[in-house]
């Protein structure tokens, strides 16, 4: 009879992860370190996850750093909501800080890189994805807008500056993303955050 996996040791060992990466970042992070940290071996981590990369892509998806689920039957509200929690989640150690380095070291691995894009990436996307929908159900939306590209508008100002570190991102850059690409696709939503735009620029 096989031996039932201690799931325990699971947890310790996400979170082992999860805090190493936080203090060291994820170039430093070393099974050795993680082993020590969670209170178990090497050989009963790798009976459990195969490499370094697929453990802190299993710890990123358990943790769900900068995944939101809001519904308040408004447009800008609630895509501004998602917004500002990838916002907050890039900014965080254990996600903005990993993905560059880690995403380079999956580029040889195209199974472990669809399981990133697959557990961690998806959710958020499907999350956004509802929001949009519901959003064309309401008409505040075009119902011909192209959703995924949509919503690559609203994702990628915030990809981009926490990848580039080019210019910060205040705490109002959410708002300011939301207005813009409504603004710019067009609908119901759209035409209040150019109307709430032109109010503001006469004050």
């Amino acid at each position: 009879m096989a031996r039932r996996r201690d799931e325990r040791i699971d947890h310790a060992v996400l979170d082992a992860v999860s805090a190493l990466v936080r203090e060291v970042g994820y170039p430093a992070l070393t099974m050795e370190a993680i082993a020590a940290r969670a209170g178990t071996t090497k050989p009963a981590i790798r009976r459990r996850w195969q490499s370094r990369q697929q453990l802190v892509v299993a710890a990123m998806a358990r943790d769900r750093v900068g995944l939101t689920e809001i519904d308040t039957g408004c447009l800008h509200c609630d895509i501004t909501g998602h917004l500002e929690a990838l916002r907050a989640g890039m900014e965080d150690a254990a996600l903005g800080p990993v993905i560059p380095a880690l995403l380079a070291d999956l580029a040889g691995d195209p199974g472990l890189h669809e399981e990133f894009l697959d557990v961690l990436w998806e959710p958020r996307r499907q999350a956004c994805v509802a929001t949009l929908r519901k959003a064309q159900e309401r008409g505040e939306l075009e119902q011909t807008a192209d959703v995924d590209l949509v919503l690559d508008l609203f994702a990628a100002p915030i990809v981009f500056r926490a990848l580039f570190r080019h210019a910060a991102m205040g705490p109002d850059f959410a708002e300011l993303v939301t207005c813009a690409v409504l603004a710019g696709v067009g609908g119901a939503a759209g035409r209040e955050c150019a109307r709430a735009a032109s109010a503001s620029g006469r004050r």
